[in-house]
């Protein structure tokens, strides 16, 4: 089972409901597994089939691989069962303590959400390999969330440490991952589309998991939109442009086009010849939810795939929204599953606890729907952690703020203080997946029973 502590959730509180949402989680993350929906993507006969694009194999001489982001070792392990002895070289960056071993494709371990050591060697790793193709060779990059942190190779004047600060900034400020990454790509020699330009006159085919609220392919092999302009602009927005080192300012201040990431325009000139192919996205983390719902024969219904903003704020409407169905039973006739996706943030005060934002996203539901016998809510990160922790998220239900009180835990001094997953860890309501073998965006479930077979402790 991916959910390790499954006996522990469903033992307490309303059980009904928390065995109903551990089952829609477990079959979800089954159904999104990255070296599986790999495999369905690549196919090789006599042709290399890869989505829609076919590449004649007879014409192929060499197959390089090379990615980056969090759980990008599935896909990597994927493409080696696929391609065998076919892949010449290849090297992928994966988040310290996360992923799997690779038969031949050589893994280097990098930090994330804050770019360490291994990203910048990692990242110049890629390029090393990268730069071996020739015309009648293909490259296949891999992305998953995670890569602008994990590929990240500092421009000429800037230094590892001075991304590594403003990314610490970013992170802090709540800033939304468009943001983060508009400035992050700008800082960064393989982000935004320049890894693509580097592999002219090789062919490049990008298989993208795409975890970002836009739903629309991004990373290293996709012309970018943004300019130096708008890294500015989100760095004044949140009040960070005199808080950034020195060298960033004078960068940004003074860069000029050929600095600038690569736009379609850019691509079309330089002749890149590069194919991107989504093999994951949220759509697909929902519709599964709402499969598994239909086979445990819940109503259930997708809200949102794109769900942002501060995750208390975030909770307390999740929380509100249970509480009307709970009490006129709206539109949604019970029992029913609302499931949502998409990411939120959290903004970091000077002092603050552990935890990440599923976990403050629940807490703060929680003690929206104190008292609730027919509520259960849970919010996890598909990659299998919460912000700075190894818990994938939480659940939560309307004795959760009650049993708090027996174990001394004050859940509002907790969420005040962003110490949302100390107060799991002593409830035994924190999440524990490890690898899930995916990494698309988080995951709510708001389920809302009915007064038959009700069932808490």
């Amino acid at each position: 089972m991916i959910i390790r502590n499954w006996n522990e959730l469903a033992s307490k509180g309303n059980n009904q409901g928390r065995e109903i949402v551990l089952k829609v989680i477990e079959y979800t993350l089954e159904q999104v597994n990255s070296f599986n929906l790999v495999k369905d993507k690549v196919k090789v006969d006599t042709h290399l089939r890869i989505g829609s694009f076919k590449y004649d194999m007879r014409k192929i001489e060499n197959i390089y691989v090379v990615g980056g982001g969090k759980q990008v070792t599935f896909a990597a392990s994927a493409l080696e069962e696929v391609l065998g002895y076919r892949i010449r070289e290849g090297v992928v960056v994966e988040k310290q303590g996360a992923g799997c071993k690779t038969k031949n494709i050589r893994v280097i371990k990098g930090g994330h959400p804050i770019p360490d050591t291994g990203s910048v060697e990692g990242a110049r790793e890629i390029i090393r390999v990268v730069k071996k193709a020739r015309k009648n060779d293909l490259v296949i990059a891999c992305v998953t969330g995670g890569c602008t942190s994990l590929m990240m190779l500092p421009p000429k004047g800037i230094t590892l440490e001075d991304v590594i600060e403003v990314s610490k900034l970013l992170l802090y400020c709540g800033a939304p991952i468009k943001d983060m990454n508009t400035v992050r790509k700008h800082l960064s020699q393989v982000g935004g589309g320049k890894l693509a330009v580097i592999i002219p006159p090789a062919e490049l085919v990008s298989l993208i998991a795409i975890d970002e609220v836009a739903g629309v392919p991004w990373g290293p092999t996709v012309p970018d939109t943004t300019f130096f302009p708008d890294a500015i602009s989100v760095l004044m927005k949140y009040g960070l442009w005199d808080k950034v080192p020195d060298s960033v300012r004078d960068y940004f201040e003074r860069a000029d086009v050929l600095q600038e990431t690569p736009k379609a325009i850019d691509f079309e000139r330089m002749k890149v010849r590069v194919q991107n192919v989504v093999f994951a996205e949220n759509r697909m983390l929902c519709r599964a939810a709402e499969k598994e719902a239909a086979q445990l024969g819940i109503r259930a219904a997708t809200i949102s795939t794109g769900i942002e903003g501060e995750a208390r704020d975030v909770g307390m409407l999740i929380g509100t929204i249970a509480k009307e169905i709970e009490k006129r039973e709206t539109s949604f006739k019970l029992p029913c599953l609302l499931i949502a996706s998409g990411e939120t943030t959290v903004t970091i005060t000077d002092t603050h606890g552990e935890g990440g934002r599923n976990q403050e996203l629940t807490l703060s539901a929680a003690l929206k729907i104190a008292g609730s016998k027919k509520i259960t809510i849970a919010s996890i990160g598909t990659d299998g952690t919460d912000g700075p922790t190894n818990i994938a998220g939480a659940i939560v239900d309307g004795y959760t703020i009650e049993r708090s009180k027996r174990v001394n835990v004050d859940p509002v001094e907790a969420l005040e203080k962003h110490d949302s997953a100390n107060v799991f860890r002593k409830l035994g309501d924190a999440i524990y997946t490890g690898n899930t073998k995916t990494n698309l965006m988080d995951l709510v479930l708001i389920h809302v029973r009915n007064e038959h077979n009700a069932s808490s402790t």
